[in-house]
């Protein structure tokens, strides 16, 4: 019996150990690697070539549907989303019949996606329509992406609606992302990957895995050991920009 050569992409540790342990349970699949990032997706999907891809949507570097493009929705084989988008979002995915999971999934989830792939390859892909479901999903999702211009935020029983332009940088801290916008700072629970794929990337960078900074806000950048730098916004607050995400921060000067 062929196996299931699975490659699992997902900037989050825990989230790939997740797939990884659910498919230990899969005699006929075999994990052949695993990537954080967009960009080093794109490199291994052309390397190992594998034949079934757990893509995360939202990724560094490049998320998941900038992967489908470098790589040509034609030369992709089946994909298993994994994504925090929201049910709005996911309508898109239902009727393009493209298999995804919604975070967070239990093991009956990933076994019934898990099935369909397998039921699609016994098919032969169900005649190349993939691609065009593919095709129609990134029409479908890409050029409607609005971004938030504002957010809600609970706090001290009062409901806050805080403009994004107002945002100056933001950190992870637990289960929450703490906001801060001039002297105030708020707790918001979201992720990070999930806040940042909502907000415009040409306004908000990412500079850490745990830091997102309004672009508007850096007035210099001082180098440090290794690669790293030290950014400073007009209010003084010194940050640390990770040598991972140095080149994406400077395209946006």
């Amino acid at each position: 019996m062929t196996k299931i050569q699975a490659l699992i992409v997902d900037d989050e540790p825990l989230a790939r150990e997740r797939v990884r342990r659910f498919l230990d349970a899969e005699p006929d699949v075999e994990v052949i690697g695993e990537c954080c990032d967009g960009l080093e997706a794109v490199a291994m999907i052309q390397n190992l070539q594998p034949s079934l891809v757990f893509l995360d949507i939202e990724l560094p570097e490049l998320d998941g549907f900038g992967v489908l493009e470098k790589i040509g929705v034609e030369h992709m084989p089946p994909i298993i989303f994994t994504t925090a988008y929201d049910q709005h979002a996911l309508r898109a995915f239902d009727v393009h019949a493209v298999d995804y999971l919604l975070k967070p999934y239990n093991h009956e989830r990933f076994r019934r996606a898990l099935e369909r792939v397998r039921a699609q390859a016994q098919n032969g892909h169900e005649s190349g329509n993939l691609d065009e479901r593919l095709r129609a999903l990134l029409e479908t999702l890409r050029p409607e992406h609005k971004y938030l211009e504002r957010l809600m935020i609970k706090a001290s029983g009062r409901v806050i609606f805080l403009p994004t332009s107002e945002l100056d940088w933001i950190e992870a801290e637990g289960n929450y992302l703490r906001l801060h916008a001039g002297r105030e700072a708020y707790l918001l629970r979201e992720t990070m990957n999930h806040l940042a794929a909502k907000l415009d990337p040409h306004k908000f960078a990412r500079i850490h895995r745990s830091t997102l900074v309004n672009v508007e806000r850096i007035k210099e950048l001082q180098p440090m050991f290794g690669g790293d730098y030290v950014v400073i916004l007009r209010d003084g607050t010194q940050l640390t920009l990770s040598r991972s995400y140095r080149d994406k921060l400077l395209e946006h000067f």
